[in-house]
């Protein structure tokens, strides 16, 4: 069992940045691979950023790349989303996840959820 707390969201002029946290608990930590989804009002959830469970690998929405940074602290079981260059189309929910599978582009492939955090970027 895995339970996700996310922080730092929060409202941000469009060009600034905001650093994400996911706490987690659970002794298998390590063994999960971690994602960061989100969903704006109206849409549905989309894939953000995921690294493997050894931060060898990790992957970007088109949408991210270049902008955001996904990391995480094994030892301390948290990941973390750096987020440089908002812009309002940003907007949204945040939710981290975490799964066993390597599909980690695929939300549906995601064993456990946070209960998310608000990222409004104003124009």
């Amino acid at each position: 069992q895995v339970q996700l707390v996310e922080s730092g969201g929060g409202l941000v002029q469009a060009g600034g940045s905001l650093r994400l946290s996911c706490a987690t608990s659970g002794r298998t930590f390590r063994s999960y691979n971690m994602g960061w989804f989100r969903q704006a009002p109206g849409k549905e959830r989309e894939f953000v950023a995921a690294i493997n469970w050894s931060a060898d690998n990790t992957y970007y929405a088109d949408s991210v790349k270049g902008r955001f940074t996904i990391s995480r602290d094994n030892a301390k079981k948290m990941v973390y989303l750096q987020m440089n260059s908002l812009k309002p189309e940003d907007t949204a929910v945040y939710y981290c996840a975490a799964a066993i599978s390597r599909a980690i582009r695929l939300e549906n492939e995601y064993d456990y959820w946070g209960q998310g955090t608000q990222v409004t970027v104003s124009s």
